[in-house]
């Protein structure tokens, strides 16, 4: 491995481990990203760390769970004292570059979360986590016709085309420059994320009853006539944003750089009759990780380590510093710090550990206890169709297994 390669992180919102064509979901056309996986380690285990948006980036940038890291709620922006990964790796003589969404400024609570309004919002340089270059929106959904500002773009100026195909475009044309120096660049996108039945160009959007949906859907309801007709339009968005990926990949140079393709959470899509995102189930919590590193005999090779978005930044600095990472945890940990009211999503806060083998969760009772809501055993039970915390034949292995937390 070259001391510095060049290291590129594409990162995408809602993306769900399972829905991928090399994961196996027939529903997922995904050449590129399938491509990228036969030259790629697969995590595939690997799971964000608390699946909700603000508290993933955040623990994404820092490597710290929240909220150790100052953010706990959805609405906490990250603190502008914050140590990210932009920091470690400029420390180390990188070129640092950020585009797209960002989702850590302080937010209006009175604003609509679609809209030109939020995709219109400054990011002050001081709030943009330490990337040397910055070139993005705080969010607002907008997966078409995107608004961008930054360290080039003094005042938010609208991009017309689909924001993937855009934000991947302006990745390229920056990676291309001469720097001089090894680049760090992230690339961050809103989709798969609602709205699902926004414009994907250039893609057929399936008919509701042709989507092949999960076992653990409960069929003939309105939960099922939901999750066909969401689905629809988010596979859809799923293959917009695989061709776009492809793009930026096919016009950069790969030779010596590493590439990590992840997401910062899943959705339900009516798994356990749920949606959205926030609950501690396999489709909200687990997420795609394939890193396609400059060791050949890695590549095309599944590795079950239980990884987290939270190690990726210490996995950049050993690479920055031409050292080899290695998961040391029997387990990673999965939260969320606080309660959110946003429609769809989980309204408890949680926490509890997820190995290739178990996952255990403890919900917080409105009195401010913790007691056990959720124990699987995924190797039995990948569908999580049996909670074992409800069977008193089980409560010796609840007990041991809780020894973890």
């Amino acid at each position: 491995m070259p001391r510095q390669p060049n290291i590129l992180w594409i990162v995408t919102t809602q993306w769900r481990a399972q829905a991928c064509g090399y994961a196996g979901d027939a529903n997922a056309r995904t050449p590129w990203i399938d491509g990228l996986a036969s030259e790629a380690v697969d995590f595939a285990q690997a799971v964000t760390p608390h699946p909700l948006g603000p508290q993933a980036r955040a623990a994404l940038l820092t490597g710290r769970l929240c909220p150790e890291n100052g953010v706990s709620s959805y609405w906490d922006p990250l603190p502008t004292s914050a140590r990210t990964v932009a920091h470690a790796l400029g420390d180390r003589g990188y070129r640092t570059a950020w585009f797209g969404k960002w989702h850590l400024a302080p937010r209006d609570r009175q604003a609509p979360f679609v809209g030109e309004a939020h995709a219109r919002q400054v990011v002050p340089p001081e709030r943009r986590g330490g990337f040397a270059l910055w070139e993005g929106f705080e969010g607002g959904f907008l997966l078409n016709d995107p608004w961008l500002h930054g360290t080039r773009l003094a005042e938010p100026r609208q991009f017309k085309g689909y924001q993937a195909d855009v934000l991947a475009q302006r990745a390229a044309d920056w990676l291309r420059e001469p720097h001089g120096s090894p680049v760090f660049c992230v690339v961050s996108l809103e989709a798969p994320h609602p709205p699902y039945h926004a414009p994907a160009p250039h893609v057929h959007e399936p008919r509701p009853a042709e989507v092949r949906l999960r076992a653990n859907v409960p069929l003939g309801g309105e939960v099922e006539k939901k999750a066909r007709e969401e689905l629809a339009g988010y596979y859809a968005h799923v293959e917009a944003t695989d061709r776009a990926i492809g793009r930026l990949l096919a016009e950069i140079d790969l030779g010596e750089a590493i590439v990590a393709f992840t997401s910062v959470h899943g959705d339900m899509h009516g798994s356990h009759g749920l949606f959205r995102k926030a609950w501690p189930q396999e489709e909200s919590v687990r997420v795609p990780l394939l890193i396609r590193g400059l060791r050949t005999e890695n590549r095309g090779r599944r590795d079950d380590a239980p990884v987290s978005l939270v190690d990726l930044p210490h996995m950049a600095v050993a690479w920055a510093e031409g050292r080899e990472w290695l998961c040391k945890r029997d387990s990673a940990a999965i939260s969320m710090p606080s309660a959110t009211e946003i429609p769809l999503q989980c309204p408890h806060a949680w926490r509890g550990f997820r190995t290739p083998r178990h996952k255990v969760v403890l919900r917080t009772a409105a009195d401010g206890r913790e007691v056990p809501w959720l124990c699987f055993d995924l190797e039995r039970d990948p569908l999580e169709q049996r909670n074992l915390a409800d069977e008193p034949a089980h409560a010796d292995e609840l007990r041991e297994l809780l020894r973890w937390l």
